[in-house]
């Protein structure tokens, strides 16, 4: 049986790592992101890992691994790598 919190888990990619360009939110100093997904109901709050950041949004994408926990309506996310490898 699929549980509600599986199906949560999947739409928001909890546990999955995107590369995300990173802005500050319109109500105060926090990073956020579009989430990827066009399913995911939230956007993401990125909340962990910010010592990794040079600065604050930077200027280029950086890989953010979705964490499941909701911060101020937000999925929370945390930085992994703060810089975009070239492709």
């Amino acid at each position: 049986m699929t549980s509600i919190r599986d199906l949560l888990g999947d739409t928001l990619a909890v546990g999955e790592t995107f590369r995300l360009r990173l802005e500050k939110a319109d109500s105060d100093d926090t990073l956020v992101a579009a989430h990827p997904r066009d399913a995911s109901p939230m956007d993401i709050a990125v909340v962990y890992g910010l010592d990794r950041l040079e600065e604050r949004p930077p200027t280029e994408p950086v890989a953010v691994e979705i964490v499941g926990e909701v911060v101020d309506g937000r999925i929370a996310g945390r930085v992994v790598e703060p810089a975009a490898v070239p492709e």
